[in-house]
């Protein structure tokens, strides 16, 4: 049997137990029904945020952002691009820091576009600035070691 990894839903915050083989079969929340790794980019909240961040064993890509940022809005289909990619081994979202100040407080973010990467509970790399979605991808591959 595969091992079971917990994914948090990025639109309730409910922590949910998924077996590793069935990451790439459209998991859904046992909660609310919302599928758990849609290869797609998910606005989240700080309340998500932390639980994910804490919680999640598959890695997961935040990206600070702001609605005035040129870059960023720039960078968001490329953003959206990396998360199709990327499609099971990784989840992408984006968090906007004028709505969460706190959050932005909290995590140091100086400038943005920020995206930190996280896995297991933790920290991997940040990096900061507008990229291409090939950079995005590999920059989860290196850091997080998922596959190509």
């Amino acid at each position: 049997m595969a091992k079971p990894m917990k994914l948090t839903c990025l639109a309730c915050g409910a922590v949910n137990r998924v077996p590793s083989d069935k990451l790439g079969a459209g998991p859904k929340c046992g909660t609310c029904g919302e599928k758990l790794n849609d290869a797609k980019v998910h606005e989240i909240d700080a309340g998500v945020l932390a639980k994910a961040t804490k919680n999640d064993d598959l890695p997961l890509l935040v990206d600070f952002w702001a609605p005035w940022c040129g870059p960023c809005r720039m960078m968001a289909p490329e953003f959206s691009k990396a998360a199709q990619a990327l499609g099971p081994d990784a989840r992408l979202v984006k968090i906007n820091t004028e709505d969460h100040p706190k959050v932005s407080a909290r995590n140091n973010i100086r400038g943005i576009p920020t995206m930190i990467l996280y896995q297991n509970g933790r920290e991997v790399a940040r990096q900061s600035g507008a990229v291409p979605a090939r950079a995005i991808e590999d920059f989860v591959r290196t850091k997080a070691r998922v596959g190509a």
